[in-house]
């Protein structure tokens, strides 16, 4: 009986040990990439240059809304001088145009619209660039896992010691 529990404890001493010395093994560092990418100056210019773009479908599309406003506003003026057939081709007309309207939004600012594209052809080899000197940096260090802070990864708690960012930014210029 005794033996037993001589083995027992060995043998909870000796998992133990190995579990002690597996995670001393695993060198864990975190980094905030979005800190990292509004650091480098060809990010912020891909930022403004996306905004711009943005900012200027917005007013196309403001300025066909208003364009859309007026022709209803017209029709509802004329709407008793009209005849049936034409009160119903300028409705035609108005439901055309705002069709038109909701379709050029979507494909501007959709999901898998030209805004999306945009901002995939410019950030996206920044971005490249940055994982690509996470990774070299994890190599040269000795890391085995760096995790990003900043997106949606759920670190809840983190040693501020652990925290790369400012080599990883200092690895960039």
């Amino acid at each position: 009986m005794i033996k037993q529990n001589i083995r027992k404890i060995v043998a909870l001493c000796t998992l133990l040990g190995f579990v002690a010395i597996t995670a001393q093994a695993q060198r864990i560092a975190y980094v905030k990439v979005n800190t990292i990418l509004e650091s480098l100056d060809d990010y912020q210019a891909a930022q403004k240059e996306i905004d711009r773009t943005a900012q200027k479908w917005r007013q196309e599309i403001a300025q066909q809304y208003d364009e859309i406003k007026g022709m209803y506003n017209r029709y509802q003026a004329e709407q008793v001088l009209l005849s049936e057939d034409e009160r119903q081709r300028r409705e035609e007309a108005i439901m055309a145009k705002e069709k038109e309207v909701r379709d050029l939004q979507k494909a501007r600012f959709g999901p898998e619209g030209d805004l999306f594209k945009r901002r995939q052809d410019l950030v996206r080899p920044i971005q490249e660039r940055v994982y690509g000197a996470i990774e070299e940096y994890a190599q040269e260090r000795g890391y085995d896992f760096i995790f990003d802070q900043s997106g949606a990864a759920g670190i809840i708690f983190s040693n501020p010691s652990y925290d790369k960012t400012e080599d990883v930014m200092k690895k960039l210029k």
